[in-house]
């Protein structure tokens, strides 16, 4: 399961990039910690970087199902295709809110498609 593992990594570096993107709004529109209340443009950061905390574990979690009981390669699919969903999410909500769905649908259809093949991987044992 060695590419789960590095899918695993990606996903984790996804996630650290958004952090980082919220540190430096915090920073840039001088958001003392610990509010959560500022500019616009801090509000989007910490947001997309809140949602993708909120959504980890509906996608680690089947993507270890998937890998231990459908396969790797089909995991690590699942897991590449949320890091793309999210990106596209993060880079269109920073942009404007409103134009964020296509990234949420990637993400969560690659959420969705993992735990169905963990289902398809379980019934076919």
């Amino acid at each position: 399961m060695i590419f789960t593992a590095w899918t695993t990594l990606a996903i984790l570096a996804v996630y650290f990039w958004t952090w980082g993107n919220a540190a430096r709004a915090r920073i840039q529109f001088k958001v003392p910690a610990p509010s959560m209340d500022g500019p616009e443009g801090f509000l989007r950061a910490h947001r997309v970087q809140m949602n993708t905390l909120e959504l980890l574990p509906l996608v680690l979690v089947p993507l270890w199902l998937c890998a231990m009981f459908l396969g790797d390669m089909w995991a690590t699919a699942g897991g590449l295709l949320w890091c793309v969903g999210r990106i596209l999410y993060a880079l269109s909500y920073y942009r404007d809110p409103a134009k964020r769905e296509i990234g949420f649908i990637v993400s969560m259809l690659a959420s969705a498609a993992l735990i169905g093949a963990t289902v398809f991987g379980l019934v076919m044992r």
